[in-house]
């Protein structure tokens, strides 16, 4: 199987939270809050007759062992095998002109966005076919961080009045992210591209148009092009936990006296000019990582650290050995 989308939900149907439900709301009467939220957010009139009657709660599957122990060494060869790789591999040749120009004119390296499409929707292979509104209402229904996708529903509503996108085309996965780069309806209306030049915006058909509003977002976020990811390192010394995660940044030097190493025990860049994350994602017994900025951005995707750890494998594996 290649690669795994953004979430570990298994695009089924979607599932509503009993404890929730149980509460005396029904889902038309949550439905009709909806609506006058929309209403006060400036969705238009005409579009919420024209859909709101098409909005169905749905049930949601998770994936079944979901609660099983992952770790790198395993999770890495599951989520982006060697098929991955090559197809990735694959991918970049055959459109590299078209890919650096993108990357050129948003200033992100292509590999990366190569490497998201990958991991997020298999290629454009597994994109989701669920209605958005549905979705964003259901999930908002059932009570679990409501109020993200209470903003992502009505913003669903607002591409449907502001832009030539048609309710039919408007499908994703179970969390509501959609077409080729898996983005959420308030990154499309705030970010959509025409990647091709084409004068249309379809990140679902359109693997150009995904790429570049995904690159108008990182760009927008603070990437920088002459900066990658991250990289693998060692620490010879115990740290402290609280220093662990992307909250906590500290320059090269300071983790040098820390006791943090290259993988290959050699001393760290001499610099100050960035301020730099340790991660450990299986605890100080696992692989370490020193995470940058750029890696950070990436968390508009998914806040997992083995899912994006897998996106950058992917990407340092688009790049060496170099694609001719």
């Amino acid at each position: 199987m290649i690669g795994k989308i953004i979430s570990s939900v298994i695009v089924t149907f979607f599932t509503i939270n009993l404890a929730y439900a149980q509460q005396s709301v029904s889902f038309d009467d949550y439905l009709a809050t909806l609506k006058d939220k929309a209403l006060l957010a400036g969705v238009s009139q005409t579009t919420i007759n024209e859909h709101f009657s098409k909005i169905k709660v749905f049930k949601r599957a998770t994936a079944n062992g979901s609660n099983r122990t992952i770790n790198l060494e395993s999770y890495i060869p599951q989520n982006a095998p060697e098929i991955t790789v090559s197809t990735a591999r694959a991918m970049f040749k055959e459109q590299h002109e078209s890919l650096i120009a993108l990357g050129d004119r948003y200033g992100i390296q292509p590999r990366f966005l190569v490497a998201l499409w990958g991991m997020t929707s298999e290629f454009g292979e597994q994109k989701g076919n669920f209605p958005i509104l549905s979705v964003t209402a259901s999930n908002a229904y059932s009570g679990n961080k409501e109020q993200f996708f209470v903003d992502e529903f009505i913003a669903a509503l607002k591409i449907l009045d502001s832009t030539q996108i048609q309710y039919e085309q408007l499908i994703g996965s179970s969390t509501g992210a959609m077409g080729h780069m898996q983005l959420m309806p308030s990154q499309y209306l705030q970010y959509a591209q025409d990647g091709n030049g084409d004068g249309l915006k379809d990140i679902w058909n359109n693997q150009f148009d995904a790429f570049a509003t995904a690159a108008a977002m990182l760009k927008d976020a603070g990437w920088k092009n002459d900066e990658t990811w991250g990289r693998q390192v060692s620490s010879i010394n115990p740290i402290d936990s609280y220093m662990v995660g992307t909250e906590y940044n500290e320059t090269f030097t300071e983790w040098q006296k820390l006791g943090v190493r290259r993988y290959n025990g050699n001393d760290l860049p001499k610099r100050d000019d960035m301020q730099v994350s340790l991660l450990m994602p299986d605890g100080d017994k696992g692989r370490q990582y020193l995470v940058y900025n750029n890696f950070r951005l990436l968390q508009a995707w998914s806040v997992k650290e083995h899912f994006l750890l897998t996106v950058t494998y992917l990407s340092e594996r688009i790049k060496n050995p170099p694609i001719n």
